[in-house]
């Protein structure tokens, strides 16, 4: 019986393909008589690493909802947007506090409106990672080097189901943790600091430099994600250096 590879999953495959990175897709099928569907327990991919005690239906579930396609634009793409964003950016200052106490050493601004070169990098985004329409403006949040974001789950109010984000300039490391239901309706805010990390599991996430992360669903609302600081900056036992980085990040409605 011939096995059915989601939609989803034959788009990303070809826009691999097409940037000449392969990757090996696995199906499952059972060797009894009759063919009974079967799922195939996902791999770990090479961009993130996973710690602590897993369930496996969350595993299954953060691992398709969090995914990162290395080398998404190419140098001259990433340039481009900076053409583009940094003249705006190089007219505000740095901020070292946040209204939710989210990020140190920052500036952060939108834009509905890019140059049509630029706007066809979005349309290449939003054909991958979101099935219907995005938010008309575009979040870009530049991070100095010594910056951080620390752990936090965007609010409902502001983002939908997707988040999906450009990283331009400098290679970083997310780290993603589980957050329980009690303190992900936290009315205040809905900031979460992670504690008591050695009862939870996490996982870290390489962003490279012109890779593009998609973080949905699961990854999206139950486990918060912050950008680790340089001293702490390490993935699979290698230090990742990291400096000023920019963000570019598209959302679909609430």
């Amino acid at each position: 019986m011939q096995a059915t590879i989601p939609c989803n999953l034959v788009k990303l495959v070809k826009f691999l393909q097409c940037r000449g990175i392969s990757i090996a897709v696995r199906t499952c099928s059972s060797s009894v008589g009759n063919p009974v569907k079967q799922e195939c327990p996902p791999q770990t991919p090479p961009y993130l690493t996973l710690h602590g005690q897993w369930p496996s239906t969350d595993r299954a579930a953060f691992l398709t909802g969090m995914t990162v396609l290395p080398n998404f634009i190419t140098e001259a793409e990433e340039q481009s947007l900076l053409d583009e964003i940094e003249p705006y950016l190089r007219r505000m200052r740095y901020e070292f506090d946040h209204w939710d106490d989210a990020i140190h050493g920052y500036r952060e601004t939108e834009r509905k409106h890019w140059f049509p070169a630029n706007r066809a990098i979005f349309d290449r985004v939003k054909q991958l990672a979101f099935a219907g329409e995005t938010l008309p403006y575009i979040h870009v949040l530049d991070l100095t080097a010594e910056g951080v974001i620390k752990p936090h789950v965007d609010s409902v109010r502001y983002c939908g189901t997707t988040i999906a984000g450009l990283s331009l300039l400098s290679d970083s490391v997310m780290r993603l943790v589980r957050t329980n239901d009690e303190e992900q309706t936290n009315a205040d805010y809905r900031q979460i600091f992670a504690s008591n990390r050695e009862d939870k599991y996490w996982s870290d996430v390489l962003l490279a430099r012109r890779s593009l992360y998609i973080m949905k669903d699961i990854a999206r609302y139950k486990f918060t994600h912050e950008i680790l600081a340089g001293q702490d900056s390490v993935f699979k036992e290698r230090h990742v250096d990291k400096g000023r980085r920019i963000s570019i990040i598209c959302r679909n409605d609430p």
